[in-house]
């Protein structure tokens, strides 16, 4: 049996994994099914070093700079939301700012991070809309946390996520966000496809990277 005969896709568990990618520090797989690109987790960092990555992080709310980035998320959700809606930052990271901007814009906010505002009360909430801007990449288990996010949402609320997307293999062995040793999941367009058949939410993409998910009001 092949290394890759035992490894299951970390976003829909599918067996059909074949190799992506290989550079100096690490291998990429990709999986037959959803068609998400991903690091065996042997070559993940640990919790330990991951944290002491995200340290060197310098999120500054003041940061005109990064508020024109996070705006790229937070503008197309302002326009499709109601008045003081409720909502959750997850992941977000040492210096929250993406709530601010919602909270500035008159909505209610909670955030969540694993290292930096680890409060799982949190997650067990109902928000009109969540987030997670540059975070899906991070995810060690992408298929779970991005189904827990979804049972956060609202029917009619909505998901926003940010990411850079895999195009294809060539621009894959250039592309310098395969480089932080920290992002370990890397989506397509395929992928994301994929994750809105089975919530019944086909993706609204936004800009090179953000990705729009509304519930359904109902199950029918």
């Amino acid at each position: 049996m092949s290394e890759d005969d035992q490894l299951l896709c970390p976003l829909c568990a599918a067996q059909t994994i074949e190799r992506y990618f290989r550079d100096r520090r690490r291998d990429y797989r990709q999986c037959g099914r959803c068609q998400l690109v991903f690091v065996p987790s042997h070559q993940h960092l640990s919790a330990a070093e991951e944290k002491a990555h995200y340290d060197l992080h310098e999120n500054d709310p003041g940061d005109l700079r990064y508020r024109q980035f996070l705006g790229r998320l937070c503008e197309p959700l302002l326009e499709r939301l109601q008045l003081s809606a409720s909502g959750l930052d997850f992941g977000a990271g040492p210096g929250p700012t993406l709530s601010l901007m919602f909270e500035e814009a008159g909505h209610n906010m909670a955030i969540y991070d694993l290292y930096y505002a680890p409060d799982d009360t949190v997650l067990s909430g109902a928000y009109d809309f969540v987030t997670a801007t540059e975070v899906v990449e991070h995810l060690a288990h992408p298929g779970e946390v991005l189904n827990r996010l979804w049972s956060l949402v609202k029917p009619g609320g909505w998901l926003g996520l940010m990411t850079k997307l895999v195009s294809n293999r060539d621009a894959f062995a250039r592309w310098h966000y395969k480089n932080d040793p920290t992002h370990i999941c890397f989506f397509s367009q395929a992928a994301f496809d994929y994750v809105g058949q089975q919530w019944g939410a086909p993706p609204v993409y936004l800009h090179s990277d953000v990705i729009l998910y509304r519930k359904p009001l109902s199950s029918h």
